[in-house]
Parts: C-alpha cells; sequence; structure tokens
C-alpha cells in the first residue's frame, strides 16, 4: 500500500499481474462525512483458468470510505491486469473485494460482477462487507442481469 502517488500524470505500462499491480490511495477529502463512492467497468475481462478463452463482465464496485479513497487511475491499471489472469469468475470477484478492503480500509464496500454467459449461463457474483452502514445514500446498481435475444 503506498500513500504517494507513483502512477498518476505519467505514462505506466500495464501491470502483468493483479498481484504485481500497485493500488494507491489519497487522503479522504471528506473524511468528515459518509458517504458513497461508486466505480463502474463496462469492460472487465479476465481469463477462464481451464480454456485461456476470454471473460466478459461488467463490475460496480461501491464503497463508503474512512480515512482513504482508492486513486482511479491505479485501480484501472489492476483491473486491466485481470485480462491476461486466469481465473474463475467468483475468485476474480471476492479478490477485488478483498484486495480493495486491506488497501483502503473502507467501513463498507460492495461489488456486483456481471459476467456474460459462455456456455449459455451467465454468472453474476456479489459481496458485500457487512451491513448497509445507516445514513448514507446505496443506490441500486442498476445492471440488468443478461436476458439473452428476445
Amino acid at each position: 500500500m503506498t500513500d504517494t502517488l507513483t502512477q498518476l500524470g505519467r505514462p505506466m505500462p500495464p501491470p502483468t499481474s493483479p498481484e504485481e499491480a500497485v493500488l494507491e490511495r489519497v487522503a479522504n477529502p471528506h473524511a468528515d462525512l459518509r458517504y458513497l463512492v461508486r466505480f463502474t467497468c463496462p469492460e472487465f475481462t479476465s481469463l477462464c483458468p481451464i480454456t485461456g478463452q476470454p471473460d466478459f463482465a461488467h463490475l460496480v464496485i461501491d464503497y463508503v470510505p474512512r480515512g482513504w479513497i482508492v486513486e482511479s487511475k491505479s485501480l484501472k491499471l489492476y483491473l486491466g491486469a485481470y485480462r491476461n489472469h486466469g481465473a474463475f469468475h467468483e475468485a476474480c470477484t471476492v479478490a477485488i473485494a478483498r484486495r480493495l478492503l486491506a488497501e483502503i480500509d473502507p467501513e463498507w464496500l460492495r461489488i456486483g460482477g456481471y459476467w456474460y454467459p459462455r456456455g449459455g449461463m451467465p454468472i453474476d457474483v456479489f459481496y458485500q462487507s457487512g451491513p448497509p452502514p445507516d445514513g448514507v445514500w446505496i443506490p441500486p446498481q442498476q445492471v440488468e442481469p443478461y436476458r439473452g435475444r428476445g
């Protein structure tokens, strides 16, 4: 975990793996308030660990920060590192949540992984660190489930 920004404002090669990726944080500019931060990644990709074929997902990450917020460029690079990473949908989705919990220690976090079908079946994966905090507006993720054609 780093408190000094090393990636923002300069060209960065993509990390070769999620483990190599550096997630950076900055001090919460409104640490006296409780509010929600949402990141949406509609074109997330990883690799099937069995076939090596690409898997695609729409990720929605919500969190209520404490003292730190995640720096968005570092998050983009981290998520992009999954493009060459072989793991099942469940492993990817929960690993992202666990890494964010470890790096920024939010009051609350949830992630929705809306995975597109392969083999005829979509798999949606959801993780939440606990009950939603009182007094914070937490909008629904509003990602439509996969309906296929028709």
